[in-house]
């Protein structure tokens, strides 16, 4: 296993040095001056041209890519344009706890209640409950992160008063973990939603396909109860398919939390990343870039690994 992750783990390198060279590209080739944002207009042409110079963007685009690579393998990522020369990983790290809260809670909330609404509907096919959790799964496949976060913010939030409309605290109030908790329950249910939606149906799925096993029919005419033979037998078997599907959810709870994180002004990265975008902050962007693609390869290993661990006969 350890050859095996250290092996993934070097491929992935040319991987993401790749996107590198497609988003310094693109950036690249966007239209507009983002520079000018950060110029007086009534600067001279001398003191433009020494402003352009300090930035490196007279020199060709090739050396300003590799500058830009050298500099962030070492984890610096340049610093905002728009922001008045502010480095980039500050903004990072400033916006990142409230990201990997927001992500950690969407994330709890959807297995705890996909898996066993999934079990429930397969271990009772085609009936009324089943129809019901199938029925809301695909309400939940359909139904887009906007448009839910604006209904529950509406009716929630502003018609009933019961959650804050946006935020991750209440402003100038002193630290209170119930705030926080509060702020956080509309946002974290929303980007849960369609992740839960799909873990439901593969949950579902895949074990109405375990129940029918001979080693399920073996458990059974041993005098075990049903839900030891489901949940200790059967569960560990159903969810190899969900594990797979669930690591390459990881990186859509990032693309998630960019709609989520814009309609409840949650300050991560999701909607810094949204204000970047607007403002052309190239280097806020670029970073952004490669954290996502980060994501992605990580979230394919995770899944790789949780496999091996929760099916012990797999070996890589």
């Amino acid at each position: 296993m350890i050859t095996y992750i250290i092996r993934r783990t070097l491929m992935s390198i040319p991987i993401l040095f790749g996107i590198t060279i497609l988003s310094f590209a693109i950036m690249k080739a966007a239209p507009g001056d983002p520079m000018a944002l950060m110029m007086d207009p009534t600067i001279s042409a001398g003191d433009r041209e020494k402003f352009i110079e300090k930035y490196g963007l007279d020199e060709p685009e090739h050396v300003q890519y590799l500058k830009w690579l050298g500099n962030m393998v070492q984890g610096d990522f340049g610093t905002s344009i728009v922001r008045k020369g502010t480095p980039v990983t500050d903004l990072i790290m400033a916006r990142l706890p409230n990201t990997l809260l927001l992500m950690l809670v969407s994330t709890i909330l959807a297995l705890l209640i996909s898996i066993p609404l999934g079990v429930l509907s397969a271990r009772r096919p085609y009936s009324k409950l089943d129809y019901g959790i199938t029925f809301t799964s695909f309400i939940g496949l359909a139904v887009p992160n906007f448009w839910l976060g604006l209904i529950l913010i509406m009716f929630l939030a502003v018609n009933l008063g019961w959650f804050p409309t946006g935020g991750v605290m209440t402003l100038n109030a002193d630290f209170s973990l119930w705030d926080r908790i509060h702020h956080l329950i509309l946002p974290a249910f929303v980007l849960a939603t369609a992740d839960m939606a799909g873990l439901t149906r593969y949950t579902r799925s895949s074990m109405l396909d375990v129940l029918r096993q001979d080693y399920m029919r073996t458990a059974r005419a041993k005098g075990f109860k049903e839900n030891r033979v489901v949940y200790k037998h059967g569960l560990r078997n159903g969810l190899l398919p969900v594990i797979t599907i669930f690591g390459l959810m990881i990186p859509s709870f990032i693309g998630g939390a960019v709609v989520t994180e814009q309609i409840f002004s949650w300050p991560g990265l999701g909607k810094l990343f949204v204000d970047s975008a607007f403002q052309r902050d190239y280097p806020v962007i670029m970073a952004m870039t490669v954290i996502s693609a980060t994501l992605v390869v990580i979230g394919n290993l995770v899944a790789d690994i949780l496999y091996a661990m929760v099916d012990p006969r797999i070996e890589y």
